[in-house]
């Protein structure tokens, strides 16, 4: 079955665009969930709780 060309074009370009629809969504999914699991989890040692500055020390690592 031969189509003609500009119809080839336009379901290749509709379909792209549903690619690439598909694409974002599923990366705005991730960022979602990624800040949901933040937004829960709670403060652990070695992680910024907030705005304050820490009361202990830090250790410093001798890179590798």
């Amino acid at each position: 079955m031969l189509m003609h060309p500009d119809l080839m074009l336009t379901l290749a370009n509709e379909r792209h665009r549903q690619l690439i629809a598909e694409s974002e969504k599923g990366h705005l999914l991730a960022i979602a969930r990624r800040a949901r699991r933040a937004w829960k989890s709670p403060a652990v040692r070695g992680r910024p709780a907030g705005t304050l500055a820490p009361c202990e020390v830090s250790a410093v690592v001798p890179a590798r």
